[in-house]
This record gives structure tokens, C-alpha cells and sequence, in this order.
């Protein structure tokens, strides 16, 4: 018996059929929700489409921007998102300093909106030539997340080398990762690995989110690894000569690269009302070496 889906589209005949360039029309949005509303599977969809002469990653990608996005006047449209609890310093009483276990580490500058909080003294100068000597035999060209995809990828918009420690692989990053929960009120285990970054001159990370867009194919699998990204540490490793700093567009913020320094920030929701768009501006002269650490919400494995 031929299902709904083949009832209504034998020989591609009632499915929008490719154009050469393959956009996802207008048209086709409409096909998808038409056939949806009358009760056909995703998975009968994407094998109509493929049928018809889709590709593979845009009949994909057309069905997650239909299926996923709920329609305007819809009780889904109109409920608000939902927010994520969020790594928090402890900053109620405005403290010079917060006891971050081993060390106190000094609060140098915070804002509201974007939550961000400037830490002075969070790693000594042995700890981060260490982080960098560990990590210099060890660098590759950074990748980015395939949104698209879930996967990883070069892009243009990241000019810099780094490399991923594992959680608690050696001493000196079991204890950093202390530090930070502890300064972060936020569990160890709900950190990404510690990534260290290399910036030469002229290397840049132009500005962009941590957060994963919900509206993008490839997110549902990234976040199965520990949810949503909800905060962002950046350690600075080293002082560049000129330039390096990280900006924040829409906080008009520009936070000097200091060795030993950090900027955190977090974002509970995953949409740009966070005003947490920044990014690591071009290296001018020296180089630039930093530490990031981010945070899920659950457990990262």
C-alpha cells in the first residue's frame, strides 16, 4: 500500500521540481507545510523530494526551516523561549576580588547587558607559558561548527591555529578547570575541553555567537553532547604587541589582550537579544595566544 506522501507525489508529479541552482523557494516552504499538514512523515517527504531531483543537503535543509519553524500566529510562535540557567560569578556584593580556590582572582570590569564580567589574575604567568608550551606541538588550523551539519569546518572568517586538551588530562589543566568552576559556579563536567589559540599577525576571528542557531539543520546534533552553549571564558595568555583585543559590537566593548587576564560572558537565551556577538580582532603586531573554555548546559561528553 502506497503511502500518503507517494500517494501525493508518484513521479515527482505534485513536488515542486528542481531548479538548476536548487533554491528553496518560497514554493517549495509551501509544498513541505502543505503536505505536513495533511500528515506526511519527514522522512516520506525527504525521500518524495530526493525523488523528484532535490539534492540530498537542500531537501534537508528545506524541511528543517519549514518543520522546525512554527507558524506565525501559532501557540508556539507566541510563547516566549525559554531561558537557560548560566555559569554566574558570585558578584551580588560588587567584590574586588572572588575566591576562585587557589587563588583570588580580581573583578576588574562587569556589565549587565551582555552579562560580562572581566577577571584580572586568573592564571599566573608559569601557568600560562605552561598552557602554551603544552599546547604548541600540538596545533592545527582552527575549524569552526558545520552548522549545516553538525560537524566541522574551515572557514575564512578564523585565521588562527589551536587545539583541544581533554578534561582533566594532565595536572595543570585539572587544576585551571577547578579554578574556573569554582569562579564560574558551574560544573566541571559541563565545560567543552580547554582550547588554546594561536594568532599571528594579521589573524583574526571576525565577529560571531557561541550559542548554536536552533534554526540551523545541523544543532539538534551538536547540542545531544551537553545541550546549549551558555558561557564563554576567554583567557589571555600572553600580551600582543598591538592588537588582539576582543570586541563587542553591540556593547561597543573592546577587552585588551592582558597575560593572565579573562573575559567571560554568558547568554541564557540563544538569540543575538544577548548582545554576546564579538570577536577576536586582527592581530597587529607580535602574536596572540588565549585560552577558551565554553560551557554547556548539562554534561559534555
Amino acid at each position: 500500500m502506497a503511502s500518503r506522501s507517494d500517494q501525493r507525489t508518484q513521479a515527482g508529479a505534485s513536488t515542486p521540481q528542481q531548479a538548476a541552482s536548487q533554491p528553496i523557494t518560497p514554493e517549495l516552504r509551501q509544498w513541505i507545510a502543505d503536505q505536513a499538514g495533511a500528515g506526511c512523515s519527514a522522512p516520506d517527504l525527504l525521500q518524495s523530494l530526493r525523488a523528484a531531483g532535490w539534492e540530498a543537503d537542500v531537501a534537508a535543509q528545506a524541511l528543517a526551516q519549514v518543520l522546525q519553524a512554527p507558524a506565525e500566529n501559532s501557540p508556539q510562535a507566541r510563547r516566549p523561549p525559554r531561558a537557560s540557567a548560566v555559569p554566574a560569578p558570585l558578584l551580588a556584593d560588587s567584590p574586588p576580588f572572588l575566591d576562585a580556590g587557589d587563588r583570588q582572582v580580581s573583578v576588574l570590569l562587569t556589565l549587565t547587558h551582555p552579562r560580562l564580567v572581566v577577571f584580572g589574575n586568573l592564571l599566573g604567568p608559569d601557568e600560562c607559558d605552561a598552557l602554551i608550551a603544552a599546547a604548541a606541538p600540538r596545533m592545527a588550523r582552527s575549524l569552526t561548527v558545520a552548522t549545516q551539519t553538525g560537524g566541522e569546518e574551515i572557514n575564512d572568517h578564523r585565521t588562527s591555529d589551536g587545539m583541544f586538551f581533554q578534561r582533566g588530562e594532565s595536572p595543570l589543566i585539572q587544576r585551571i578547570e577547578e579554578r574556573i568552576a569554582r569562579l564560574l559556579n558551574w560544573p566541571i563536567e559541563n565545560g567543552e575541553g580547554l582550547q588554546v589559540l594561536h594568532y599571528r599577525p594579521g589573524a583574526e576571528y571576525k565577529p560571531h555567537y557561541d550559542y548554536f542557531d536552533p534554526a540551523e539543520p545541523g544543532t539538534p546534533t551538536i547540542v545531544r553532547r551537553g545541550g546549549q552553549r551558555v558561557g564563554t571564558l576567554v583567557i589571555y595568555l600572553n600580551t600582543p604587541e598591538k592588537g588582539g583585543g576582543t570586541v563587542f559590537p553591540d556593547a561597543q566593548l573592546e577587552v585588551a589582550p592582558q597575560r593572565g587576564n579573562a573575559v567571560f560572558f554568558s547568554y541564557a537565551l540563544p538569540e543575538p537579544s544577548t548582545r554576546t556577538l564579538h570577536g577576536g580582532a586582527p592581530v597587529i603586531a607580535g602574536d596572540k595566544w588565549i585560552a577558551t573554555k565554553w560551557l554547556r548546559q548539562r554534561e559534555f561528553t
